[in-house]
């Protein structure tokens, strides 16, 4: 059953986490799984430091210990997740389950990484603020190079005469500006409640800039405004000092591994390191898969690509756990007799990817297995929760594949707090 978590003390002295009574969505998202043939999810969570038989530290700890601290009321921060991946988090889904069920657990501490507009002329507004003017987006998912480099977010926007952007507040108290000091390129102006708070001053640099700033208490809107041309906005992050949960959706359509390698790497260590996360999350794998089918990769690329963006990750932010998500059920597609049939080389990225993870010193989670293995994405597709491509889901079918992750997730920190000497075997 999928069951989302909250912690239990047990008498005064002793405390461990705990499963709670399941909210609604959490039984009707077990009902909806059971029907479609889901699996009760398990990750592996790989005991990274061994002792005398036992272990002492798996790979998730670190994250854990924040979800800990937490729980307990000892933590003085918040607790950011940095989730990369490709459309299938793009618009804020499946990580969107996460992210509600932790923080109904643990608290909400902000929205964390936003975009100044949408990526497209169509779709939800979840991860932006609403544009006005021109705000000219460019992602590393293209097939043609960006002039301006990428951050952690894989995406810029750069700025028409006049852009704007405006973005409700939920009472966040701290705010970041990443901007791009591109040659050419006017100034930004942050305005809270219309009024003016702080600027940019470009020097057409080619620099990459953090502007941090603290928002006034109650305040109710944040604008970005470019009156000149040519200003570009990699990304704004709101958070509230308080402690919580917030998780940074960091997906981008059409990448994988490598094509995140295409941001910045200095450009995309500094920001990572800002944002300090607890938990790197890569749901990556579909297009991996795609692109092997095609003859367009290798699977010696796709093994270094991803090999390589979990080592850069890492290497910003050391003290972090990793967790590796596995791409979902595909099938050829198309309109032909074999549109139905699995994708060739789905397996061999599934099994690649667990290598790297472990290997690398992550948690892997199977979320083909968990979804129901092969077959999994026609039967989703009968329930009409697969769009007519027969590669995206949609709707309750997105919320149960967030469900399953959520649902792993927090078993593994039931079972590392519970009974860590039984966590899954050590590391080769």
């Amino acid at each position: 059953m999928l069951l989302p978590l909250v912690p239990l003390l047990v008498g005064v002295l002793a405390w461990a986490p705990a499963l709670p009574k399941p909210s609604p969505r959490a039984l009707q998202l077990a009902a909806l799984g059971k029907k479609l043939g889901t699996r009760q999810p398990r990750l592996e969570n790989p005991c990274v430091t061994p002792a005398d038989g036992t272990c002492e530290r798996t790979a998730l700890a670190p994250f854990f210990e924040s979800l800990n601290a937490l729980a307990t009321g000892t933590a003085s921060a918040p607790t950011v997740i940095a989730a990369f991946g490709n459309s299938l988090i793009a618009g804020d889904r499946i990580v969107d389950i996460l992210r509600e069920e932790l923080s109904a657990t643990f608290g909400d501490a902000g929205r964390g990484v936003l975009l100044a507009d949408r990526l497209a002329p169509y779709g939800p507004r979840v991860r932006s603020g609403l544009a006005q003017g021109g705000w000219e987006p460019r992602t590393l998912g293209e097939m043609k190079l960006a002039e301006l480099p990428f951050g952690i977010s894989g995406v810029y926007h750069q700025a028409a005469s006049k852009a704007r952007s405006r973005f409700a507040l939920e009472g966040e108290a701290q705010a970041t500006l990443w901007w791009f000091d591109a040659p050419g390129s006017g100034p930004l102006y942050v305005h809270v409640d219309g009024q003016p708070h702080t600027t940019t001053f470009p020097l057409g640099t080619g620099e990459a800039h953090s502007l941090r700033f603290r928002l006034p208490e109650g305040a109710r809107s944040l604008e970005l405004v470019a009156e000149g041309g040519g200003a570009v906005v990699q990304g704004l992050v709101l958070q509230h000092s308080r402690p919580g949960i917030v998780l940074d959706t960091l997906g981008v359509p059409s990448a994988d591994a490598n094509l995140f390698l295409r941001a910045h790497e200095d450009i995309f260590r500094t920001q990572l390191a800002e944002r300090a996360p607890r938990l790197l999350l890569f749901l990556l794998g579909g297009n991996e898969a795609k692109r092997l089918e095609w003859r367009r990769s290798e699977l010696d690329e796709v093994e270094a690509g991803l090999r390589t963006l979990v080592r850069r990750s890492r290497a910003a932010v050391p003290d972090a756990a990793c967790l590796v998500v596995g791409p979902i059920d595909a099938v050829r597609g198309g309109t032909g007799a074999q549109r139905l049939v699995q994708r060739p080389f789905l397996d061999e990225v599934i099994t690649l990817e667990r290598k790297i993870a472990l290997d690398e010193g992550c948690a892997f989670f199977d979320m083909f297995s968990a979804m129901g293995g092969s077959g999994a994405i026609s039967r989703f597709a009968q329930a009409g929760l697969v769009h007519d491509d027969l590669v995206h889901p949609r709707g309750k079918g997105l919320d149960l594949l967030g469900q399953l992750l959520t649902d792993a997730l927090l078993r593994a920190w039931v079972d590392a707090g519970t009974a860590p000497e039984h966590t899954t075997e050590s590391l080769p």
